[in-house]
């Protein structure tokens, strides 16, 4: 990862090549404390509707949020989408692509159910194919959070830590293979990759972008990352989208 004392620049003007993947929550949208909020922010389906016209349909949006949480968060907008990182897929022609849920999940879901129970102020999202131990309102229980679900990672379960939040998930999907499986096909295949994100869970499409030779821009404050350029916040992403026109 670039050195925290390394500033990185804004991102180059767009090219009409890139494939876009950009995240949702802290890089096209304020981070909120209700996880995976259908609060709609103002104008964004038609932003990303006029990105997706002007990029001849090669963009993505690649999230931890479901695929579901994600179609009516942007409708009436339709884009390839990549929830739960990845472990879901809707492409380009609107079929939807989903990897088998791990069997140990339900136990990893039973044990963090009742911890939440017993903590209140921490809030355990089901996702179905993942889960995330939020505890954005009582950020002194972190500890106690990231000790309760590495707890329940065995096997094929990972633990993934973002902003105020512990995630389980099956460790062979991230926001990386999603960008690699969505560069082998139509409309972005062929494309230099481009991904932009905010978090600790975006850093895995960073890196993959920067393997099929494309670049990753952070969104937000510096910090150690593998994306080579930055913008500082959520309104400098919009600005920079608003400077293409749309």
């Amino acid at each position: 990862m670039h050195d925290t004392g390394k500033t990185l620049s804004p991102p180059p003007a767009p090219d009409p090549c890139w494939a876009w993947f950009l995240d949702i929550d802290g890089t096209l949208i304020e981070l909120t404390g209700e996880p995976s909020s259908l609060r709609k922010p103002h104008r964004l389906p038609e932003l990303l509707e006029a990105l997706r016209r002007r990029v001849g349909g090669a963009v993505a949006l690649v999230s931890g949020r479901s695929v579901s949480n994600m179609r009516a968060l942007i409708a009436p907008a339709e884009l390839p989408l990549a929830g739960c990182h990845g472990l879901e897929r809707r492409l380009a022609d609107g079929r939807m692509l989903r990897a088998p849920s791990s069997p140990l999940l339900a136990e990893a879901r039973a044990t963090l159910r009742a911890f939440a129970d017993d903590h209140p102020g921490v809030f355990l999202e089901d996702k179905e194919c993942t889960l995330a131990l939020h505890y954005r309102q009582v950020p002194h229980l972190e500890w106690a959070c990231r000790d309760a679900v590495e707890r329940t990672v065995s096997g094929d379960l990972g633990m993934l830590s973002g902003k105020m939040v512990y995630e389980v998930k099956p460790r062979n999907f991230s926001k990386g293979t999603a960008l690699r499986s969505f560069m082998e096909s139509t409309p972005f295949q062929g494309r230099r990759p481009v991904f932009l994100g905010d978090d600790l869970t975006d850093e895995d499409g960073f890196e993959a972008a920067a393997a099929l030779g494309g670049i990753g821009i952070l969104v937000g404050p510096v910090r150690p990352t593998r994306a080579e350029f930055r913008l500082a916040d959520v309104p400098s992403l919009h600005a920079w989208l608003a400077a293409l026109g749309l």
